[in-house]
């Protein structure tokens, strides 16, 4: 039985746009082969999300630069899914665990959507501005959602680089979670010392949320100085401290493994442009972390992780500059799938 990896590219600030090969490509996992798929995407499309309906394989979501797109044949074709007129970058994408009906996108421009009906319709949330939010050479995004899955009415959005925010009513009001953040980043070991930059710019550098059945309430954070956690709801956080375990800190993905709730897997780098990224795997909920990827050289920064949600033994994952690594046998082995050649940018990545 054929099944199917997603892997998106766009625009990234190591390259020069005019040579960037962005687009959204389907690996066959029988045969190793890269397809671009194209048919119904806007042209030179930009992917910077992907994820699939819970119960339903063949029908995968995209977050693009005109807005979400959903394909409902595995790829193979693609229809807009009627966002707001001045179609956003959308940046995340999360479904209600317990409505699939009900949906959630993150833009740029650090605003968040909710839909009702499965992406028919949209209505704009109200979203603050939250304290220690920086401003960055791009424009602000909201880069990650997640909703805790024994309670669907909680939901946080990461802001890069602005910390995150939590409504506990399903978006009606939110609140910034970015007191305590701040207030730990005043510790020497996370005060960033780059020129002018600001010292709190580590912290608020949000990439990933993560948020498992095991422990509800405990919201998981992956930034630039590492991972943190929070067991009150983002009221307190505290440092993981992942480098006793990888000499790579850089974090930019954390995910709750689907098929058990206390486990998480890692992505970690040397930094946002680097040549080494390595995939770690916590049996523990972040307790203790052991290196998952292995026999395989991963040669650039480790931006996202793909577990499938059909089988335990599949997980694969992806790094900046079109490497894209994959175990069907729940990490006995690994293989390398790189991507067409001058693919780059990946920041999207979802599997059967």
């Amino acid at each position: 039985m054929t099944t199917y990896v997603y892997a998106g590219a766009a625009d990234w600030g190591g390259k020069d746009p005019a040579k960037c090969n962005r687009g959204l490509y389907r690996l066959a996992t029988d045969t190793g082969t890269w397809t671009s798929l194209e048919q119904g995407l806007p042209a030179q499309v930009e992917v910077r999300y992907l994820t699939q309906h819970p119960t339903q394989p063949g029908v995968v979501f995209a977050g693009t630069q005109a807005g979400p797109y959903r394909s409902t044949d595995a790829g193979d074709t693609w229809q807009p899914m009627n966002f707001p007129n001045d179609e956003p970058v959308v940046w995340s994408l999360e479904i209600h665990p317990a409505d699939a009906r009900i949906m959630y996108a993150g833009t740029q421009d650090m605003a968040v959507y909710r839909s009702e009906d499965s992406g028919g319709h949209w209505r704009r949330l109200t979203v603050p501005n939250p304290d220690g939010l920086c401003v960055m050479g791009f424009p602000t995004r909201m880069i990650r959602l997640a909703i805790d899955p024994t309670n669907p009415d909680e939901l946080y959005a990461g802001v890069e680089v602005g910390g995150l925010i939590r409504s506990l009513d399903g978006g009606a009001t939110w609140t910034d979670c970015n007191a305590p953040l701040l207030q730990l980043g005043t510790q020497e070991r996370f005060v960033q010392r780059h020129g002018s930059r600001r010292a709190s710019e580590g912290m608020m550098d949000t990439h990933a949320l993560a948020i498992s059945a095991a422990q509800p309430g405990t919201v998981f954070l992956a930034n630039r100085l590492g991972l943190f956690r929070s067991d009150d709801r983002g009221e307190h956080w505290e440092d993981m401290d992942i480098g006793r375990f990888s000499p790579l800190t850089y974090a930019r993905d954390v995910k709750v493994f689907p098929h058990d709730a206390h486990t998480l897997l890692g992505a970690f780098s040397i930094a946002a442009v680097s040549d080494a990224g390595s995939l770690y795997r916590s049996t523990d909920l972040g307790a203790t972390w052991t290196r998952f990827d292995h026999d395989v050289s991963i040669d650039s920064t480790l931006m996202i992780i793909a577990a499938s949600a059909q089988s335990p033994e599949r997980v694969f994952c992806a790094a900046r500059r079109g490497q894209v690594f994959g175990t069907e046998d729940g990490g006995q082995h690994w293989q390398a799938y790189p991507l067409p050649a001058g693919v780059e940018g990946i920041y999207a990545l979802s599997c059967v």
